[in-house]
Order: C-alpha cells, then structure tokens, then sequence
C-alpha cells in the first residue's frame, strides 16, 4: 500500500523530454560544426583523450538525478508500520427512516433530507466513538457496521433514500433489532440508538422492541422530523412536484409526526426524545446526552501508517548530480584499457 503526498510535481518530469532534446540539437550542431573544420580521423589525433559515450553518459545520469529529486517532492508514502491505537468512547447506531413519509416538506428541503443532514452534523461532533447506520420503512436494511471512518459513515449516509426499500409503512421495531445485531453485547463499550423518523404509521411491536433493547443495556434516543399539523407526501418526476400521494379514496395523505409514539420509545429504555426541527437544538441535545454516558475503551485497533519516503530518493538524486559534476568528458584510462564501449584506441 503507498500514497502520494504531492502528485503535481510529476511535471517537473517533462524537464527531461526538454534536456533530451536540447542534447540531441547541440550534439547535431556540434557534429555539423566539426566537421566543416577537421574530419573524423584529425578530430581523434587532436583529441585523443576525447571520449564520445561520456557525453551520453552525463546525460542519462543528469536524467535520473532529475527522475529521483522529483519522486523526492513528490513523496512517496509506503504503508510498512503499524502502531495500536486506543480509543476511549460510545458505540451509536444512527437508525434513519426512509418510508414514503419522509418526502413530506414540512421541514426544509424535506424530511428525509433534514434527518440525513443532522445526522451528517452529530458526526461532525463525535471524536472517538464508533458510529453505526441501519436505513428502515417497511423492512429494516444494514447501512454501514460499527465503525470509527466517520467520512464512510457520511459516504453510506448521503446515498439513502425513499426507493431504497419497497416495502411501505414504518416498523421501527425491526430498525431497533437490526440495530441492536450492530452491538458487541460482549464489549463493555456503553451503546446508544439514535431513531429519526416522523414516528407515523408504525406498530406495537416497537415497544417489545424498546423492552429488549434496554434489557440489553442499550439506551435509545428518538428524534421526531416534521410537523404536528402535517403535509402532504409530493411526487415528483424530473425534480418537479407533479401531484401528491392519495388514499384509497384519492384523498390527498396528509402525514404528521408522532411525537407521543417517539417519546414512548426513547423512556422505555430511560432514553430521550427531542424535536429535530431545529439543528441546533437536537445537537445541543445529542452532546449533552452522550456527555453524560461513561466512555469506554475499545479493543485496540491496528492502523496502517504511512512511512515518509522521500529521504531516499533526494538522496539518490543529490548523488547523482554530483556524479554527473565530477563525470568529465573525457576517457578514463583504466576503463578504456577495458575497451568496455568498443571504442577505436
């Protein structure tokens, strides 16, 4: 595994293209040149010592020195140690409701939209706690697992939405057990369920649920989105509202919160429920709450870090400008006794 800390300089590569080609104007120029004066035979009684694969030598180094420096800015981060870390904290499972419902708009832009972008804010203000999301409306789906990547936890967070379940309705009693299942009921890590729905059309099995839950040691919260005068559901097509959802009866539905229901909820476990109308409210809330829960610490987790590189490559590059300074374009003696390069004696 590697990373790369500053990819841009890789354009400081196209300077070799340049070198490259200004030596092969000048060595044309200077074959040209030489040649109106002298032929090859006196060029090599003039100057014995002269070597011509020097020249290209100097070249290929002074082209590495360059290839090395720029992996130097570039720096290269390779993933070979690994250090524990341990963290003190919460395990929340955020359990969002995705039914029909929650297009409804009597909360800007709309329900769902408002649940997704709290709870996008309360991650913004956790540290160390693990988060969890379970998405819910006639069925309930796994989101994303106990984790601590709170940007994968906001990534599975904005891709939810109403089409995401087929099933209708709102049974918050299998969101509470299949949140529940995200749990280490092993770990003694404190644990917390967050539900945020409009709490319309649910069953009594939410209560048994509720029951279970704070058997187990789990404290709910509830957050109610919407109103308690109501809206009716808009269907849209192309981003426009082209009617509203009706009944049987082709009556418009008009869906309402149901703040008793949530409330019920949340005080069977010795939890709370709050409004979420208001961001600010529900975060002061939420802080307050998770305050007052003792942290505690997880199992200790291997992270990959990424070790620094570029020290090697400077290095590398720094040495062969060096060479390249010191390189003269000369033969050297001992080697042209080698005759490594075939050239006339």
């Amino acid at each position: 595994m590697y990373q790369i800390d500053s990819p841009e300089y890789f354009y400081l590569m196209f300077i070799i293209l340049v070198f490259i080609l200004v030596y092969i104007i000048v060595l044309r120029w200077k074959f040209t040149t030489q040649k109106k004066f002298a032929s090859n035979q006196m060029l090599e009684f003039l100057s014995p010592t002269r070597s011509s694969f020097k020249p290209f030598l100097k070249l290929i180094v002074f082209c590495f020195s360059i290839v090395f420096l720029t992996l130097g800015l570039v720096n290269p981060k390779i993933g070979t140690e690994l250090e524990s870390v341990k963290r003190e904290g919460i395990d929340i499972v955020f359990a969002v409701d995705v039914s029909k419902s929650m297009l409804a708009e009597d909360v800007a832009p709309n329900r769902l939209e408002k649940s997704k972008r709290l709870v996008n804010t309360i991650i913004d203000q956790l540290v160390s706690d693990r988060v969890g999301i379970v998405a819910y409306a006639g069925n309930a789906i796994p989101q994303l697992p106990i984790t601590t990547d709170y940007s994968a936890a906001k990534m599975f967070l904005q891709s939810m939405n109403t089409n995401m379940l087929s099933s209708h309705g709102t049974v918050i009693d299998l969101a509470i057990d299949m949140s529940l299942s995200f749990f280490d009921m092993d770990d003694k890590t404190n644990k917390v369920l967050i539900i945020i729905s409009d709490g319309e059309d649910h069953n009594q099995l939410a209560f048994g649920s509720a029951k279970k839950a704070k058997d187990l040691g789990v404290k709910i919260f509830t957050l109610g989105v919407g109103s308690d005068k109501g809206s009716p559901i808009p269907i849209r097509v192309n981003g426009v509202v082209e009617s509203y959802k009706k009944n049987k009866n082709n009556e418009v539905v008009i869906t309402k919160r149901n703040a008793e229901i949530l409330n019920e909820i949340a005080s069977l476990t010795d939890g709370k429920y709050s409004n979420a109308n208001d961001t600010q409210i529900v975060l002061d809330f939420i802080k307050t709450e998770l305050n007052e829960i003792d942290k505690k610490e997880f199992e200790a987790k291997k992270f990959i870090t990424y070790k620094d590189q570029f020290q090697l490559f400077l290095i590398i590059g720094l040495v062969l400008i060096i060479l390249d300074i010191f390189l003269f374009e000369k033969r050297t003696s001992w080697i042209q006794n080698l005759n490594l390069f075939n050239e006339k004696k």
